[in-house]
């Protein structure tokens, strides 16, 4: 890999990684972790109920804490890493936006579905409105075909976002395909690519090279893994795997091995690692979130847990669909009892 440009990371953590601990933050928890990033001067830090703002919802999952005093938290002991928020249109709203805003926060990732950049367009332009940096985050990218991720980019980049990112929210992406989704965009894009890597296939960290080899310079990671699924690509071990490679990131690695191992670890429930529900996450391509929904789901029908994201996969249900699991596992369990009674 040849030299890059300095690569700005968005630790993920506090908002990605809220669906792991089922958005049980407190807010002594995000002081603790936020003032540890912004002393190892990670660049931006993502704050929010794991679905964005004003995600806390009984279809999404109840925050422990409000999201807006998570938010203000972090923002109190940032005096050099930027406090960022996640918005999913038709969840978080204009309001929840500005309110963010008014509390400190400094760039705004508003987030679609790889086919509906189109949703986007007044979240982004509020976003510049209020002097935000704005990011068109495309989920579930690895549903789209390349040419229908570089049309929804340059939407994005249209509405005025600063940077567009990659978004392989399922953990599905192979290599090559990230490379020539990164590729594609860096040739018809004209703002900054990022990359946001889910480790359900143990793919987070190549993915995550490749993407920087080919121009990525926005790149998201999670302490500790602490992210969706099976996490995203490990911040601390990233830092270290750069630094190898000769390829600046500002980020104190001794810090984040701190933080990592004193602070997030102790917060993680289970250790993060790629059980059989997170591998069948990026085998079906389903959205890493609906694990933990999955998990009940199967419990409550006595099922396995595998049947209900496959058959998510096959019916590709996305982001935003969260009762649809249920529907899916009672189905499932139905059929099961008709087999048994046969």
């Amino acid at each position: 890999m040849t030299k890059q440009c300095q690569i700005y990371l968005t630790e993920v953590a506090l908002r990605d990684g809220s669906h792991a601990i089922a958005h049980q933050y407190t807010v002594d928890q995000v002081l603790k972790v936020a003032k540890m990033l912004n002393d190892a001067r990670v660049p931006y830090i993502e704050v929010a109920h794991g679905d964005g703002l004003a995600g806390s919802s009984l279809q999404y999952g109840l925050s422990r804490t409000n999201e807006f005093e998570l938010i203000e938290a972090a923002v109190s002991v940032c005096d050099q890493s930027k406090v960022a928020v996640l918005l999913l249109p038709g969840i978080g709203t204009m309001k929840e936006l500005k309110q963010a805003a008014d509390l400190g926060v400094k760039m705004a990732r508003i987030a679609t579905h790889v086919t509906e950049a189109d949703v986007s367009a007044q979240h982004i332009a509020l976003s510049k409105e209020l002097g935000l940096e704005t990011v068109g985050f495309l989920m579930m990218s690895h549903t789209a075909p390349v040419e229908k991720l570089v049309e929804q980019a340059k939407l994005m980049e249209s509405y005025g976002a600063d940077t567009v990112y990659v978004v392989d929210s399922a953990g599905a992406l192979l290599p090559h395909e990230v490379k020539e989704r990164i590729r594609a965009l860096r040739q018809h894009v004209g703002v900054n690519i990022g990359f946001h890597g889910h480790n359900n296939l143990s793919l987070a960290m190549a993915n995550t090279l490749v993407a920087i080899e080919e121009g990525a310079t926005r790149i998201d990671g999670s302490v500790r893994c602490l992210g969706a699924g099976a996490g995203n690509t490990q911040t601390e071990v990233l830092v270290a795997v750069l630094d190898r490679l000769g390829i600046e990131t500002g980020v104190d690695l001794y810090k984040m091995m701190d933080l990592a191992e004193d602070v997030v670890a102790p917060i993680l429930q289970v250790p993060q690692e790629i059980t059989r529900d997170s591998l069948v996450l990026g085998y079906a391509g389903v959205y890493s979130s609906f694990q933990l929904h999955a998990q009940r789901a199967a419990k409550k029908f006595n099922i396995d847990s595998r049947d209900i994201l496959i058959e998510l996969g096959k019916r590709k249900v996305v982001g935003g669909q969260e009762d649809m699991i249920v529907d899916v596992a009672a189905e499932i369990s139905r059929k099961n009892l008709e087999s048994v009674a046969r």
